[in-house]
C-alpha cells in the first residue's frame, strides 16, 4: 500500500484481475465497529484479488432523506475517511461517488423503460422500509425506483458478484431479470423474432400456446419454473434438429448477445456486532464506538457499560450470558481470555472493570492503524478529493464503455451522436 502521507499520482486499478465486484454504502458519516465488522473487513479482503469497484450511494440517500440533503458532502468525506482508514487502498480498488458520475442515471432511465412496474412493487424490502419509516413521506417515484438504480449501478459495471447480505439478495435478483430483459430485448439477432415464429408455425397449435406462456412467464415475471418446464417441452418435442431446439430454447430465456451480464450475490454474514448496550450497534441506538474514537473515548464508554444486572456489588457472582460486556469479549478475546473472564464472573473473583479491560485494549489496539491512516486526510481535505476524482475516472471509463453498447443496441447512436 502507498504512504498515504504522500499525495501521488495513482496507478490504474487492474480491471483483468479475478471477479469484477460492486459495493456501495450510503453516506452516514463516521462508521463504527458494526459497519467494519458487518462489511469493510470484507472489502478489505475483496480488494487484494478482484477489480473492486466501492462506492458512495448519494442518491440513494436522497431517497429516503430528499427534505434534508445538507449533510450529505460531508458524511461523504467523513465515510470515505473511514474507509481508508480501515484498510481500502485507492491503488487496488476504484473508490468513487455516485453522483459524480451521470452515467448511472442514464442507465437507470433507459433500463426504466422496459422494466415493468410490478418488479418494483414485489421488492421486499420496498414495503418493509415504508412500513419501518411511516414518519417519512415515500410516496415518490425516488423510493419505488431506488432498486431500479442499484440494478443500473451494478449492470454499469458489468459485475460479476456483489456482496450482500440475506435481506439484499432480492435486489440481485431483480437485477438480473432486468439484465436478462435488456439482453433479451436488445441483444439478439435482427431475424431472431422472424425465425423463430416461422418455427413455431411447424408446431401443433396447444405446444405453441403452451409455450409462448411460458415463455412469457419466465421473460415478464422471471420464473425459474415456467423456463424449467419450457425446457422439458423442447426437449420432448420430436423431428427437430439441434438448431431448431436451440432457437426454442433462446426463445424461451429471451437469450440473445451478453451485453448486460447477470450479477452474482455474493452471500456475507450478517453482522453480529454488539453494542455497548447489548444490542445490534447502531447509531439509531446510540450504543457506538466509531473507528476513529480516541484510547480515552473507548475507555470511557466500555467503563461505563452495564454488566450482568446481578452483580449489584462486587462480591456478588455473575453470569456471562447475562452480560453484554462478554458479548464483545466472543468477538475481541482469546479462549483463554474467555475462560478467565467466565471463570472469574461467576466465583467473583474479578470485578467488572477488571473483565473490561483485555476488551478495552483489544479494541483500541485494533483501532491504532486506523486512526494514524485518517490523519494524512483528517489533515489534508485535498488529498482526499485526489483520490475520489481519481476513483471517479476510473470508474467512468468502465462506466461509459457499457453505455455505449446499451445506446448502440437500443439504436440510440447515430451520425448526431457525438
Amino acid at each position: 500500500m502507498t504512504d498515504t502521507n504522500t499525495p501521488t499520482a495513482l496507478a490504474p486499478t487492474n480491471f483483468s484481475k479475478g471477479q469484477r465486484i460492486l459495493s456501495g454504502m450510503r453516506p452516514t458519516g463516521w462508521l463504527h465497529l458494526g459497519h467494519y465488522h458487518g462489511v469493510l473487513e470484507n472489502w478489505v479482503r475483496l480488494q487484494h484479488d478482484n477489480a473492486c469497484f466501492f462506492f458512495v450511494a448519494d442518491w440513494h440517500a436522497l431517497t429516503t432523506h430528499y427534505e434534508d440533503p445538507r449533510g450529505l458532502a460531508q458524511h461523504t468525506r467523513d465515510m470515505v475517511i473511514d474507509w481508508l482508514a480501515a484498510g481500502l487502498d485507492p491503488e487496488k480498488a476504484t473508490l468513487f461517488v455516485q453522483s459524480a458520475l451521470p452515467e448511472h442515471a442514464e442507465l437507470h432511465v433507459l433500463l426504466s423503460m422496459g422494466t415493468p412496474l410490478s418488479w418494483l412493487e414485489r421488492v421486499p424490502t420496498y414495503k418493509d422500509q415504508q412500513e419501518k419509516l411511516r414518519e417519512k413521506d415515500l410516496a415518490t417515484y425516488g423510493f419505488l425506483g431506488y432498486p431500479l438504480l442499484q440494478s443500473a449501478d451494478i449492470l454499469l459495471y458489468r459485475a460479476d458478484q456483489v456482496p450482500v447480505g440475506a435481506d439484499q439478495v432480492s435486489h440481485v435478483e431483480l437485477t438480473r431479470e432486468v439484465a436478462r430483459r435488456f439482453n433479451h430485448l436488445y441483444g439478439r439477432e435482427p431475424d431472431a423474432a422472424e425465425r423463430l415464429t416461422a418455427l413455431l408455425g411447424t408446431l401443433d397449435k396447444e405446444t405453441v400456446k403452451k409455450y409462448q406462456r411460458l415463455a412469457r412467464k419466465f421473460q415478464e415475471k422471471g420464473d425459474s419454473e415456467a423456463l424449467h418446464y419450457g425446457q422439458l417441452l423442447v426437449n420432448q418435442l420430436s423431428g427437430l434438429s439441434d438448431a431448431e431446439r436451440e432457437r426454442l430454447r433462446s426463445g424461451l430465456d429471451g437469450s440473445g448477445r451478453i451485453i448486460l451480464p447477470e450479477p452474482q450475490a455474493l452471500l456475507t454474514e450478517a453482522s453480529k456486532m454488539p453494542g455497548l448496550d447489548g444490542l445490534k450497534m447502531s447509531k439509531s441506538y446510540g450504543n457506538t464506538i466509531s473507528l476513529r474514537e480516541s484510547p480515552e473515548q473507548v475507555r470511557d464508554k466500555l467503563k461505563k457499560m452495564p454488566t450482568d444486572p446481578a452483580r449489584v456489588r462486587r462480591t456478588d457472582p455473575g453470569n456471562p450470558e447475562h452480560c453484554p460486556v462478554f458479548q464483545l469479549h466472543e468477538v475481541y478475546s482469546s479462549e483463554s481470555t474467555r475462560q478467565w473472564v467466565c471463570q472469574g464472573c461467576t466465583t467473583a473473583s474479578i470485578g467488572c472493570l477488571e473483565c473490561k479491560e483485555p476488551v478495552i485494549q483489544a479494541i483500541n489496539d485494533m483501532l491504532i492503524p486506523m486512526r494514524e491512516r485518517a490523519e494524512p486526510f483528517e489533515q489534508d481535505p485535498a488529498h482526499l478529493q485526489r483520490i475520489l476524482s481519481r476513483g471517479n475516472e476510473r470508474a467512468r471509463a468502465v462506466a461509459q464503455e457499457t453505455l455505449r453498447d446499451v445506446r448502440e443496441a437500443m439504436g440510440l447512436i447515430g451520425s448526431w451522436s457525438s
